[in-house]
């Protein structure tokens, strides 16, 4: 079985859903009351493509402004990025092209990029056409789709094309940060797209900025989550 390695970070403005996507996700659980993420998140999964693997280390970045000059420490050497919007929030699609701008500007090596519209169970409060917004990830070469974490709508299909994108990726050696290999074990046959649990890599933490704030707590591991 070949495997790939793949680090992968969601951008995106605060409220906008980028936690309640990943731990709907990656712990197939959903909270009205996920508290906003400080610094990033870190966890990690595999998921199986045809007859390959890739191990996704997932970076859910914070969305407020005081956390914004801290962004290049957690994208630097991503292979890919989920950049998340509101469908109801004008502004947080607007400010996705910041986010692509800095992106552009930060990661020499080719990303998979895929435009995620988030909250698409709230339809009658659109701001954002789907019109809109697939023009826009077309002319920056990503995948689009809708999302809702509430309703557990679409982020299988997100998590998968990206996983796909990533394996095709690899299979060009233009990027180094990513380690591709072949293994012999855990060759399970499991539906495509299927996260699956595998000792040492399943676990995840929130990681929280090393500077001095009182605002904050520090070094403490907040949330285990399987995947």
């Amino acid at each position: 079985m070949k495997v790939v390695e793949a680090k992968i970070v969601v951008l995106g403005s605060q409220g906008v859903g980028k936690t309640s996507l990943v731990v709907r996700y990656i712990g197939k659980m959903f909270s009205k009351h996920i508290s906003p993420t400080i610094g990033a998140s870190f966890f990690t999964c595999n998921i199986n493509v045809d007859d390959s693997r890739v191990k996704l280390q997932v970076w859910d970045t914070a969305g407020q402004e005081r956390f914004r000059s801290m962004a290049p420490m957690y994208y630097r050497n991503a292979n890919a990025a989920l950049l998340v919007y509101d469908i109801t929030s004008t502004s947080s699609f607007a400010a996705i092209k910041g986010w692509v701008k800095e992106l552009q500007s930060n990661v020499p090596e080719p990303m998979v990029l895929a435009l995620v519209g988030n909250k698409c169970d709230l339809e009658s409060c659109r701001a954002v056409s789907h019109n809109e917004a697939t023009q826009y990830a077309t002319s920056i070469g990503a995948a689009y789709c809708e999302t809702s974490a509430l309703h557990d709508q679409g982020i299988d299909q997100v998590f998968l094309s990206t996983a796909t994108s990533l394996l095709k990726l690899s299979s060009t050696n233009l990027v180094s940060s990513m380690r591709s290999y072949d293994s012999v074990d855990g060759d399970e046959r499991l539906p495509i797209g299927t996260p699956t649990e595998e000792t040492a890599t399943h676990t995840g933490k929130v990681e929280l900025p090393a500077w001095q704030d009182d605002r904050v707590a520090h070094g403490e591991t907040q949330r285990n989550m399987c995947c």
